[in-house]
């Protein structure tokens, strides 16, 4: 049974008689015929009463005229879909995520659905160093990428989605917790934990690049596991200090504080297959824009910068 088959069911239906529908169809009228023979093999039925000179429709065909009309709007849907889904405006986009500070992320996708309410986002939580490769295999259509070097993006456009700042958690009883704001060189002597390389090489390296930059080393300390381990242990062990992106929704920690470390920001950018991006990405850089000038226009309104949690 094939597609053109039923449709040539339909027409001659519709049309009470072979030569109508060869007409209508814009084909001979024996190809009509040899089809509606074709799919009456096919099925194992008889469609129509061919016993007077109006070909009417038999009790089977009567029963499957229906259904033979449900399975073409079936298949003009799915080729709409396809339609979309090429054009960007139907379908799935798979998004590898970062953990995003407050909500932005969530009006991001609001502002998303606005815009393509037939693309459905599939949010994917995968390792840092995992996510590149997601999107160079084509298992992920985007990913964010936190602190992406140049270079590190070969063979994917990598365009910036917002920046944030960076804060230092050390220990409330430290000299330095005095400080509004502090500097790399401030903290040189201070033992820091940072997650190993291949955890994140892209924060690692944002971190120890500043460091050197700042002509700072702090000795190593014991490296960041869990967020709540690292913190208890800043707070109660011996002094050491690690690197925050956002430091407002973090659980409370007895015996630690937060300061932002001068001059030092995180960028979060949207990673995606090389070439001008689909439609569906447009609207989602758009949204991650949107919201963007969201935030700065609040913070411009207040007058007030975001401080230390």
């Amino acid at each position: 049974m094939e597609l053109r088959q039923l449709r040539y069911f339909v027409v001659v239906a519709e049309e009470s008689g072979f030569g109508r529908a060869a007409e209508r169809l814009n084909i001979v009228q024996s190809a009509v015929s040899q089809q509606i023979r074709a799919l009456e093999r096919a099925l194992g039925v008889v469609l129509f009463d061919r016993s007077s000179r109006r070909v009417r429709l038999s009790s089977a065909g009567e029963r499957l005229l229906p259904e033979a009309r449900a399975v073409l709007a079936a298949a003009d849907r799915a080729r709409e879909v396809a339609a979309g889904i090429l054009a960007g405006t139907e379908g799935v986009l798979r998004l590898g995520t970062v953990q995003v500070p407050g909500d932005r992320l969530y009006r991001a996708l609001a502002g998303f659905a606005a815009l393509a309410p037939r693309v459905r986002v599939r949010l994917v939580k995968l390792p840092p160093a995992e996510r590149l490769a997601a999107v160079r295999t084509g298992a992920l259509d985007a990913v964010l990428v936190r602190a992406l070097p140049p270079g590190r993006a070969a063979g994917l456009e990598a365009i910036p989605v917002w920046t944030d700042p960076l804060y230092a958690a050390l220990p409330a009883a430290h000299p330095l917790a005095g400080e509004p704001q502090l500097h790399l060189e401030q903290l040189a002597a201070l033992p820091l934990r940072l997650a190993p390389h291949d955890r994140n090489p892209p924060f690692h390296g944002l971190i120890t690049g500043a460091l050197r930059a700042a002509g700072a080393e702090p000795p190593p300390a014991a490296p960041f596991t869990s967020l709540q381990a690292t913190l208890a242990e800043i707070g109660a062990g011996p002094p050491s200090w690690t690197v925050f992106y956002e430091v407002s929704g973090l659980p409370p920690a007895p015996g630690v504080v937060f300061r932002p470390l001068a001059g030092l920001t995180v960028t979060t950018s949207l990673a995606f297959p090389g070439g001008p991006p689909s439609l569906a990405l447009r609207h989602l850089l758009r949204a991650f824009g949107e919201v963007t000038t969201e935030q700065e226009q609040t913070k411009a309104a207040s007058g007030v910068r975001r401080g230390p949690g």
